[in-house]
């Protein structure tokens, strides 16, 4: 089943948002200073090429503040408005009885958007 769902998402709007996912981080990755948020960047879009069967948690990585300060910059630089992208795009896949499943994966991707640093991907 995860396999039909991550084949539909694919087709339907998937594989469009990892493609920009990837350029973004391409393009954080040309300076020193950005590797890490393009590195976010390229794990934004691995779960969005294929989120059904796998979720988000929280990594037991000892960064402490600094996490938590690329957290912030990741919030003000944009990541509110990825967040935001991804609510709408859940709201509107929810009105449909079919658009139900993809809508709750924006919303999972609310939470990884919107504070990346911290968190891993694992098969569910």
């Amino acid at each position: 089943m995860n396999l039909l769902g991550n084949l539909i998402w694919i087709v339907f709007g998937g594989l469009i948002s990892a493609i920009g996912y990837v350029i973004g981080g391409i393009v954080l990755c040309c300076t020193i200073i950005g590797i890490p948020f393009g590195l976010q960047c390229f794990k934004l879009a691995d779960f969005m090429l294929w989120p059904f069967g796998r979720k988000v948690v929280y990594s037991n990585s000892n960064g402490g503040c600094l996490l938590t300060f690329a957290n912030i910059i990741w919030i003000f630089c944009g990541g509110i408005w990825i967040a935001l992208s991804h609510l709408l795009f859940g709201l509107l896949l929810c009105i449909t009885i079919i658009g139900l499943p993809f809508g709750r994966k924006h919303f999972q991707m609310i939470e990884l958007s919107l504070m990346p640093f911290g968190k891993k991907i694992v098969d569910a």
